[in-house]
């Protein structure tokens, strides 16, 4: 293994709310006509309000994500100047929001999970183009019925770390009643300092959500509030070009093959590798996938150009009666 890819994370702690602060929201909310609230205050209080944040110990953490995903290059420079300054100070990483814009199937979701875990911080993962209301983000208010604490609570109350890395996917298909803007929390929680005293509307304690790592992704940010853009460094993520694409597909084999037991071999044939690298990579790992099932419906333990252009071919194929 090379030495670059022994990155050991740090561990340190903060508290994000105060248990004093549960248990006085607790007296005065009506809990006795909402057994669900009391069964979340009970389970803050019992899980305490310290929660691990994780620190860097090297400035090269992501370097290997150059190999993986080539095309997001401008992006891991700049995160890598943050975790420059974080292991210079001994800090956890920060950065600011981050929106990954671009065409769908280039890998931006991909690479928020494979930044995730190079950080060590874990990571949650929100699909936008879902929410209606601003309340899925921050909660909706105990009065409600079937009402619960939004998915920054849950992540920072329910998760391990302080600092986590949640992707708002597709956040330029959020949509709703204009009252309940689903992007309304965003004000609040992309601002270092408003974040820090963040107040999920169920919860109704403050709890300080200025650690986490936002990753938003986007096709058009025509749709995004200019405000919200304000509060984020915007990158338009190429295709990636010919060559970098071929790097991908060659990757992406050795990845699938080496978390198998399928009888591959490890290197991935010139020609397959040529034909997958004319596809988007999301494409690619679909038909990857279903090359290595085609070559074993056929007997092989060998993938061959035709397991790839029969994936092809079925997608092609139109559906008539």
């Amino acid at each position: 293994m090379a030495t670059t890819d022994i990155c050991i994370p740090l561990a340190d702690s903060r508290q994000i709310y105060r248990v004093e602060d549960v248990s006085r929201a607790q007296e005065e909310s009506a809990t006795s006509r909402n057994e669900a609230l009391a069964s979340f205050y009970e389970r803050m209080k019992a899980l305490g309000g310290t929660r691990f944040v994780v620190k860097p110990s090297r400035s090269d953490t992501v370097d290997s994500l150059f190999e993986r995903c080539p095309n997001f290059d401008e992006v891991i420079e700049d995160v890598r100047k943050s975790l420059a300054l974080a292991v210079s100070g001994n800090e956890p990483v920060s950065f600011a929001p981050i929106l990954l814009l671009g065409e769908p199937g280039i890998g931006k979701t991909h690479f928020a999970r494979a930044l995730a875990d190079r950080l060590g911080t874990g990571f949650h993962f929100v699909s936008m183009s879902s929410l209606t209301a601003g309340w899925v983000l921050s909660g909706a208010s105990a009065q409600w019925n079937h009402s619960k604490p939004g998915k920054v609570a849950q992540a920072l109350v329910g998760g391990e770390m302080a600092n986590p890395l949640i992707v708002l996917d597709e956040v330029d298909k959020a949509g709703g009643d204009a009252r309940y803007d689903p992007m309304g929390a965003l004000y609040e929680l992309f601002e270092h300092d408003t974040a820090r005293r963040f107040r999920d509307e169920y919860v109704d304690v403050d709890i300080d959500a200025s650690h986490i790592l936002w990753v938003t992704t986007a096709n058009d940010e025509r749709n995004i509030p200019e405000p919200i853009l304000n509060r984020m460094n915007v990158y338009t993520i190429p295709r990636p070009n010919a060559d970098e694409s071929y790097a991908i597909a060659s990757r992406l084999y050795r990845d699938i093959v080496g978390e198998h037991d399928w009888g591959f071999a490890d290197e991935p044939p010139p020609d397959v590798i040529e034909r997958l690298a004319g596809m988007p990579p999301r494409e690619q790992r679909r038909a990857l996938l279903a090359a290595f099932g085609n070559a074993k419906l056929a007997g092989r333990d060998s993938v061959e150009v035709e397991d790839v252009d029969s994936f092809r071919a079925g997608r092609k194929r139109k559906i008539g009666f």
